[in-house]
C-alpha cells in the first residue's frame, strides 16, 4: 500500500509539473490533458481524499486556464455515481461546488451539482435544506443552458418549496415561466448560432420532454391553486392538461382529467371566466362519453332553481369516487362549497326573474331559514357578483339597481327626444291631411267680387284667421298678399287661403 501511495504521488508530481509547462506556455490542450489525467489517477487507485485536494490544488494554481478547470470539472462530475458511499458523494459534490462558484464557464455544471446535492439532501428527509440549496441558482440567467433543463430545474424549485409548504416563494419561482412556452414548437426553434452568439448545450438524456414539462407545471400549480381553494384556477390547469396530445388520444387519460373540470368548475364562484370555460366545455363532444356530468353541467347553464337534496342524491357516489382518480379528493371543504354554488346559482336565478321578492318567500325556494338567505344574499352582494337591496322592516328584497343621476338625466333625455320626434310626425301628418282635403279650404278666385269677400275669413300671419273688411285686404295684417291683377297660378297659396 504505501508503494502504491508513493507511486501514485510520484505520477501526480510528475503530471504537476508537465501541467505547469503547459500553462506557462500557454498550450490549452496539453493543461487540459494534464489536468484530466491526474484525476484519473486517482480515480483509478480509488483515492477519493487526494482527488478531491488534487481539484482544488489545480484549480487555484496562478493563472490558471478556464479550458483546463472547465475541463477538470466535467470529468470528475462523471466520478461522483461512482463513489463507494454518501458521505464520498457529498465531499466530491461540495468539493466541485467550491471550484466551480462564481465562474460563468462552468455555471451550467455548478447547477447540476447543486441539483444532485439538493436531491441527497431530499433523499435524506432535508427538504427545507433542500430547497434552500436549489434556491442559490437563478438558471433563468444562463444563456448555454438548453430550455428544457432551464424548466426542469425551476420545476424542482417549485416542488421543494410546495414540499415545504413555502407557497409565497412557490408562486414568485412559478412566475419565471410563462406557459407560453409550452405552446412553442421544438422542431422550429432550431435556428444556426451567429457569430459571437453562446452555443446552447444538449439537455442531459433525463431531462423530460417539454410537453411532459408542461404537464408538471400543470400538477404543480394545482398543488399551489389547491392550498387557497382557487377552484377556478384549478379547473384552467386540468384544462391545460387535457389539451396536451398525449393525453387526449388515451381515454384513460383524459375521461379522469375531464371530469375534474366538470367538478372543479361547479365549485368555482360564478364570472365572465367560469361562464366562458362552462360553455366552452359543454361543447366538448368527449362529454357526451360521461353523460352524468354532462347533466350536472347542463343544470348550471338552465335558468333554473336546483334542489340540493336532488343533486347531492345523483352524484354524492360520483364526488366520492374523485379520490380514487387521478389528482384525488377535490378538497375538505368541496362539499360545503358545491352545496354554497347551488345556493348561489337558485339566487341568480330569482334575481333573473324578479325584480321585488320578499324574504320568506325566497328563502322558501332555496330550501333555507330566513337567516341563511339573508346571509348568503348579503355575501353576493359584497363581492359584487349581484346587485340587490334589503328592506328589513316589510321583509322585502329589491333585484334592481340603484340609477345614477346622470343615468336618470340621460334617459330623461331620450324620452323626450322620442315625444319631440312624435310631436313633429303628428304636424306633419295633420298637415298632409289637412292639404289633401277640398271640401274644407278652398282658393279665392279670380273673378270673385270684392262684396263677397267682405266678411270672409282670410288666415294671416301666424295661422290667424282675419276678417276681410274691403275689397283690397290689409297687406299689414297678411303675412302674404296675393296679386290679383295677373292670372291666378294652378297651384294653391302658401299661405293666404279662405273658407267659405
Amino acid at each position: 500500500m504505501a508503494d502504491g501511495a508513493g507511486s501514485l504521488e510520484a505520477k501526480i508530481e510528475s503530471l504537476l509539473n508537465l501541467e505547469k509547462q503547459m500553462r506557462q506556455v500557454g498550450d490549452v490542450a496539453g493543461t487540459r490533458k494534464a489536468a484530466t489525467d491526474i484525476l484519473q489517477l486517482c480515480y483509478e487507485a480509488g483515492a477519493w481524499q487526494t482527488l478531491n485536494e488534487q481539484i482544488l490544488l489545480i484549480s487555484k494554481r496562478r493563472g490558471q486556464l478556464k479550458q483546463a478547470v472547465q475541463a477538470m470539472v466535467q470529468q470528475a462530475m462523471q466520478y461522483i455515481d461512482q463513489t463507494p458511499d454518501i458521505d464520498t458523494k457529498i465531499e466530491l459534490i461540495k468539493t466541485l461546488n467550491s471550484v466551480s462558484a462564481g465562474k460563468i464557464y462552468v455555471e451550467i455544471e455548478r447547477a447540476r451539482l447543486i441539483k444532485k446535492l439538493a436531491k441527497i439532501k431530499e433523499e435524506q428527509r432535508h427538504i427545507a435544506e433542500a430547497a434552500d440549496l436549489m434556491q442559490e441558482v437563478a438558471v433563468e440567467t444562463f444563456g448555454a443552458m438548453a430550455k428544457t433543463e432551464k424548466i426542469a430545474f425551476i420545476l424542482e424549485q417549485v416542488r421543494l418549496c410546495l414540499d415545504r409548504q413555502d407557497y409565497v416563494r412557490a408562486q414568485i419561482l412559478s412566475r419565471k415561466i410563462s406557459p407560453r412556452v409550452f405552446e412553442a414548437d421544438p422542431s422550429k426553434e432550431k435556428k444556426k448560432t451567429k457569430e459571437g452568439e453562446s452555443i446552447v448545450e444538449e439537455a442531459p438524456a433525463d431531462i423530460p420532454s417539454l410537453l411532459e414539462l408542461k404537464r408538471i407545471y400543470y400538477q404543480l400549480m394545482i398543488r399551489y391553486y389547491s392550498h387557497n381553494n382557487d377552484y377556478l384556477e384549478i379547473c384552467r390547469c386540468y384544462k391545460s392538461i387535457y389539451d396536451i396530445p398525449s393525453v387526449k388520444e388515451d381515454s384513460a387519460q383524459w375521461i379522469p382529467v375531464l371530469r375534474k373540470i366538470c367538478w372543479y368548475l361547479v365549485l368555482s364562484p360564478h364570472d365572465p371566466m367560469q361562464s366562458s370555460l362552462l360553455n366552452s366545455t359543454l361543447e366538448d363532444k368527449n362529454l357526451s362519453e360521461i353523460p352524468h356530468f354532462r347533466l350536472l353541467l347542463k343544470q348550471l347553464v338552465t335558468m333554473e332553481v336546483i334542489q340540493w337534496t336532488t343533486l347531492w342524491g345523483t352524484f354524492e357516489n360520483e364526488f366520492a369516487n374523485e379520490k380514487d382518480m387521478l389528482g384525488g379528493s377535490l378538497g375538505e371543504k368541496a362539499a360545503e362549497d358545491l352545496k354554497l354554488r347551488v345556493i348561489e346559482h337558485n339566487i341568480l336565478v330569482v334575481s333573473k326573474y324578479y325584480s321585488r321578492i320578499t324574504l320568506k318567500r325566497l328563502a322558501d325556494l332555496l330550501c333555507l331559514t330566513v337567516q341563511e338567505t339573508e346571509k348568503h344574499l348579503s355575501d353576493m352582494v359584497v363581492s359584487k357578483a349581484l346587485v340587490a337591496k334589503i328592506d328589513r322592516p316589510p321583509g322585502l328584497i329589491c333585484f334592481q339597481a340603484a340609477k345614477d343621476s346622470n343615468d336618470i338625466l340621460n334617459l330623461w333625455s331620450s324620452n323626450l327626444e322620442k315625444l319631440l320626434d312624435l310631436v313633429e310626425k303628428s304636424c306633419h301628418q295633420i298637415h298632409k291631411e289637412t292639404m289633401d282635403e277640398p271640401d274644407v279650404f278652398w282658393e279665392v278666385e279670380f273673378d270673385l267680387a270684392a262684396a263677397e269677400m267682405e266678411g270672409c275669413l282670410v288666415i294671416g300671419p301666424g295661422g290667424v284667421l282675419c276678417l276681410v273688411e274691403g275689397a283690397e285686404p290689409d297687406s299689414g295684417r297678411l303675412e302674404w298678399v296675393t296679386d290679383f291683377s295677373c292670372p291666378f297660378s294652378l297651384w294653391p297659396l302658401p299661405h293666404a287661403s279662405v273658407s267659405s
